[in-house]
């Protein structure tokens, strides 16, 4: 009987083991490629997200003219498409890492006014309950997080280069 336990806690650690270096394994990828992922994603959205607004077909283009109605709409509108574009391209090449960030982080404030300007077009609730805009707009917090994981690596890239 003792013998069928050894081979049982035998197998399990065996299996504990593969485990772990499975685990090491998908970790070590990770830590690879989440940088360069997270790189390509960000900028990829900005790019995109940008030229639909320069092309006249955001669905976020009313909200942008909703919440800045200084300028007219037909000029900053596209405007700012080409400031995000600018943001996902210098994101995509590291060495203009630093750039995109500064854009991004002037930009990224703006994209938070329609909570305060417009909380009947943001919350079917206030001030937990979000419209589709409002859940547009909260997404942003994930774009922050992420830019502060690229801006953890520009001395890194610095130092690289």
């Amino acid at each position: 009987m003792a013998t069928s336990e050894n081979e049982s806690k035998d197998t399990l650690t065996v299996y504990q083991e593969r485990l772990d270096a499975l685990d090491a394994t998908l970790a070590s990828k990770m830590d690879r490629w989440s940088v360069p992922a997270l790189r390509a994603a960000v900028g990829a959205v900005f790019i995109w997200f940008g030229a639909l607004k320069v092309l006249g077909v955001s669905p976020a283009g009313d909200l942008v003219a909703s919440t800045v109605y200084i300028l007219p709409p037909e000029f900053f509108v596209p405007v700012l498409g080409v400031w995000e574009v600018i943001i996902g391209i210098c994101l995509l090449y590291p060495p203009l890492t630093r750039v995109g960030l500064l854009l991004l982080a002037l930009q990224l404030p703006g994209t938070f006014l329609p909570m305060v300007l417009l909380p009947e077009v943001v919350y079917t609730t206030f001030p937990y309950g979000l419209t589709v805009e409002g859940q547009y707009i909260v997404k942003n917090l994930v774009i922050i997080a992420g830019a502060l994981v690229l801006g953890s690596t520009v001395r890194d890239e610095s130092a690289s280069a």
